[in-house]
């Protein structure tokens, strides 16, 4: 299958990125043996800009997509993260190339109002939408135009490629990196549990409190060095709804401590990412794991190796073009069992 995979590339960040899910997308779809180009918007729209201006190369970015479209002739184009793309320019792709299919993946949370009003504005012309939040909270896109459905956050074999449960020799305790204070009040936590910790463990927390923020290997470094992590998201409201921090630290086999309220006891393993409701239990379940290794490694392992069978790249890009284009699910996709191919909840 010829497939175009348009989203945010980070070219002109030369290497200082952290782990890309539209790359993860990319190297799956290539798994699965799919001819995939990708577009990457604003790079586009910058190179072809005066003085690199980007935003005086959106209407030359527009063109170009429309000039690879042509070229290429896929069967499924997969939007992404990719403003500068309008929908006049997706619907002009549907005129010139009408037997293929458009999706529509979004990675952000529903609590930022724009982002919704950005799903639902691409909804009115695509025929699938994909969003990383639990199915069931996607009820306000049905009718839209598309059909919805839900998507994971995936790990792959060759980004995820530490396994630190196996280990005891680490020197990171435990890590928290963020770099955005938007519709949060996570830091007032992580500051708690770094004042109550302080003299007990490594609690790094990079990005926050002084300590200068971690991008490309530095962050693989930290990484590297990390026994357990802290999923905390801006917000804890969402059904099933995380950054692609929890595949980084599930992936890599590093324990993970996650909000009860999130509900990803109904999707992943017993005794695999730990669990909590108040920042006291939270408190307590950190010193419980930092004091016994054994528990910690056999956690961090079956999360590792549920994230690594069922959550990887391969079956996450498999779903998203089985789906799209209305092909029988040729998985017992996990994160799945309550939708049916068209969309529909179960």
């Amino acid at each position: 299958m010829r497939i175009l995979n348009v989203a945010y590339q980070q070219l002109r960040r030369y290497g200082q990125t952290r782990v890309s899910w539209a790359q993860k997308l990319m190297f799956g779809l290539i798994k699965n043996d799919h001819y995939t180009v990708s577009f990457s918007d604003r790079d586009v729209a910058a190179f072809e800009a005066p003085l690199g201006i980007r935003d005086l190369g959106r209407k030359k970015a527009n063109q170009r997509l429309l000039e690879m479209t042509k070229a290429v002739e896929p069967d499924l184009v997969i939007a992404g993260h990719c403003d500068i793309i309008t929908n006049e320019t997706l619907q002009a792709i549907k005129k010139q190339n009408p037997h293929c299919k458009i999706a529509h993946c979004n990675n952000d949370p529903l609590f930022v109002p724009s982002n919704v009003e950005r799903i639902k504005h691409r909804a009115s012309v695509v025929d699938a939408i994909f969003i990383s939040t639990g199915r069931r909270e996607l009820k306000m896109f049905e009718g839209i135009g598309a059909r919805v459905y839900h998507m994971p956050n995936p790990v792959d074999a060759s980004v995820e490629n530490l396994n630190n449960a196996i280990r005891t020799d680490l020197p990171i305790d435990l890590l928290f990196c963020s770099n955005s204070d938007d519709f949060t009040k996570r830091l007032e936590m992580v500051k708690y549990l770094k004042d109550q910790l302080a003299n007990e463990m490594n609690f790094k927390t990079y990005g926050n409190f002084g300590e200068p923020p971690v991008w490309g290997r530095d962050y693989d470094r930290a990484l590297s060095q990390s026994k357990m992590g802290l999923n905390f998201n801006r917000q804890e409201i969402h059904y099933w709804y995380s950054s692609a921090r929890m595949a980084q630290l599930a992936g890599n086999g590093i324990l993970q401590y996650t909000h009860a309220n999130l509900k990803f006891d109904e999707l992943l393993p017993p005794e695999s990412v730990v669990y909590f409701h108040e920042v006291d239990d939270l408190l307590k379940s950190i010193r419980e794991f930092h004091h016994d290794d054994a528990k910690r490694q056999a956690w961090a392992t079956r999360a590792r190796d549920f994230f690594h069978t069922e959550m990887n790249s391969k079956l996450y890009a498999q779903y998203i073009v089985e789906a799209s284009l209305q092909i029988p699910f040729s998985h017992d996709y996990v994160w799945a069992r309550d939708i049916h191919l068209d969309g529909s909840m179960k």
